[in-house]
């Protein structure tokens, strides 16, 4: 009897071929890593047992792993292991486990901190993920996510979502070098120009009326290479989800989640941070 295949495989694979194409080493730079993961902290990662949901090259397991945890696991549906293994290897002999597999299926244990960062939104079933992250926190542990938002995202969901939508159907290179390349130029000259401008006083607060004016703030910081990585991410899957910060907040509203512990909080304009602490059952 054949095996069925998961939903999101198609989606581990488009990103597989975008992580195991890369420069050794992490995409992001620390102070991506804590702008991603605030509120925590690199105290919160230390000395704990920690979970991340879909680590891809192992790019931000690479700095929690630098923030001497006592076990890191990961896992991931697309065949990117050998990758992160190599990315991860200056970490010997810090134990890491990297699992291939379906996030949303996953039954790893429990563990004090638990993240998943920009994967939620890329699943055919969000709230699926969710409960997975649910899942392996134990009670009195702590997790924490990031997913694109609804709000602050109109011009994406306008412009790109429907080059997405026909690009992710062509082979990786084609997309990378001949779609995601050259509408890569503008999206960096846009950004770079914003970011210029963010430094002129007098003008600062009419920015604030230009699409993805902080988004742009934030990663005016980053070289080109960044910025045709991103594009190139954004255009590569097949599946994307916007969502909004009610939806997150219902999520939040559970009985396995300490009430008082919960936060959302928007980054850079156009996604949201959430997460909390598992409640003792």
């Amino acid at each position: 009897m054949s095996v069925a295949e998961p939903a999101d495989q198609s989606t581990a694979d488009s990103f597989a071929n975008s992580w195991n194409n890369l420069s050794q080493g992490s995409v992001y730079t620390f102070a991506q890593f804590l702008d991603w993961m605030d509120p925590l902290t690199p105290e919160s990662f230390a000395g704990s047992e920690v979970l991340e949901l879909g680590f891809g090259n192992g790019s931000l397991l690479f700095h929690v792993g630098g923030c001497r945890p006592k076990r890191l696991v990961g896992i991931d549906l697309g065949d990117t292991i050998d990758t992160a293994r190599k990315n991860l290897s200056k970490f010997d002999p810090l134990p890491i486990e990297l699992h291939r597999g379906d996030l949303t299926q996953a039954q790893l244990g429990e563990f004090d901190l638990v993240y998943c960062i920009g994967v939620l939104h890329h699943l055919s079933e969000p709230r699926a993920g969710f409960e997975s992250v649910l899942r392996h926190t134990r009670p009195g542990g702590r997790f924490h996510c990031w997913v694109y938002g609804w709000e602050g995202n109109a011009l994406i969901r306008l412009l790109v979502e429907p080059i997405r939508r026909r690009a992710c159907k062509l082979p990786w290179w084609i997309n990378k070098y001949l779609v995601a390349l050259p509408l890569s130029i503008p999206f960096f000259l846009y950004c770079k120009a914003i970011g210029w401008l963010n430094r002129l006083a007098p003008i600062r607060g009419l920015l604030k009326l230009l699409p993805l004016r902080d988004y742009a703030v934030w990663i005016s910081k980053r070289e080109w290479g960044f910025f045709h990585h991103v594009a190139f991410d954004q255009l590569v899957t097949p599946q994307t989800v916007y969502l909004r910060r009610e939806e997150l907040a219902d999520w939040l509203n559970d009985p396995r989640i300490q009430q008082g512990s919960t936060y959302i909080q928007m980054r850079n304009g156009n996604s949201w941070k959430f997460g909390g602490l598992r409640s003792y059952e």
